[in-house]
């Protein structure tokens, strides 16, 4: 399946679980809502890819434990945003993350041009203009947080997708680190889920939608791409974040939206025309 088409699936999935999060929220603070979705995102992946069948190089766990507290922090950043902004808003922001990794490790005119026009339509695909009050600070200071754990996400991200033990296997090792490290922090506040049964309905089809289905494909995709083409990629999550509010949380877009999704599809052709095959200095290891 190709690349863009494994991002809107993940797009889709990943804000449709966001959009559910919100509603979540009036009873479960925001970070708590999080990493909620990391621990059972968590206990999702190992019960299916079994991690403690195969050999481990503790190079390789030491590489998945900081992706994953890398990971777990985004998603606490991310969900204390979008408590405070509106949705596609936080997401165009965050992609101030991988602006900075395409701009860092591209290789050609395609990655410097294609970053360019991709950041033009994320930032028009926003559609909205911020306040500076208090609620919009903390969202505006939390997304920071998020962009820079992305950037970090991507290229931590790579090296696990490429170790012996990576992709989908390393993602399970690396959901259980974070949920453990941060799991003192915010664990306390998920109590309500423990005596409500549609409360942990929802916080399971959370962490399946915006945490199992989205990364699993994303390690499949950091495998063969240049984290460049990744980031690029990545524009085209605002796009289906900007949907995914308008349609479910009523957060209707300007028009400008329109123009800012065409600059994102163009980017993605643009950068989609680089042949070139992926650098082979992060090889995964031998077994």
């Amino acid at each position: 399946m190709p690349a863009p088409l494994l991002f809107v699936v993940s797009g889709l999935t990943q804000y449709l679980g966001a959009a559910l999060a919100v509603g979540v929220f009036g009873t479960i603070a925001a970070a708590s809502v999080a990493w909620l979705r990391v621990a059972v995102a968590a206990v999702v992946l190992v019960l299916w890819q079994r991690p403690w069948r195969s050999r481990w190089r503790l190079a390789d766990l030491r590489t998945a434990a900081v992706f994953g507290v890398v990971l777990a922090v985004m998603n606490v950043a991310f969900y204390v945003a979008i408590d405070h902004l509106p949705l596609g808003t936080a997401v165009s922001l965050e992609f101030l993350g991988p602006v900075a990794v395409a701009a860092v490790t591209g290789r050609g005119w395609r990655d410097r041009v294609g970053i360019a026009v991709a950041a033009a339509g994320v930032v028009l695909l926003a559609g909205v203009s911020l306040d500076t009050g208090p609620d919009a600070v903390v969202g505006l200071v939390a997304i920071s947080v998020a962009a820079a754990c992305w950037a970090a996400y991507i290229l931590l991200g790579r090296r696990v997708a490429r170790a012996a033990n990576g992709g989908i296997r390393g993602l399970s090792v690396a959901m259980v680190a974070g949920a453990v490290v941060l799991g003192p922090l915010l664990a306390g506040g998920a109590g309500p889920v423990l005596h409500d049964g549609r409360l942990a309905a929802l916080v399971i089809a959370i962490a399946v939608c915006s945490s199992v289905v989205p990364y699993a494909l994303e390690q499949v995709v950091l495998r063969t791409v240049r984290p460049a083409t990744f980031a690029v990629l990545l524009a085209m999550l605002p796009a289906t974040a900007a949907v995914v509010g308008a349609v479910l949380l009523q957060q209707v877009p300007h028009g400008l939206e329109v123009v800012g999704l065409l600059l994102v599809s163009g980017a993605i052709v643009l950068t989609g025309l680089d042949r070139d095959a992926p650098p082979t200095d992060e090889a995964p290891p031998p077994a």
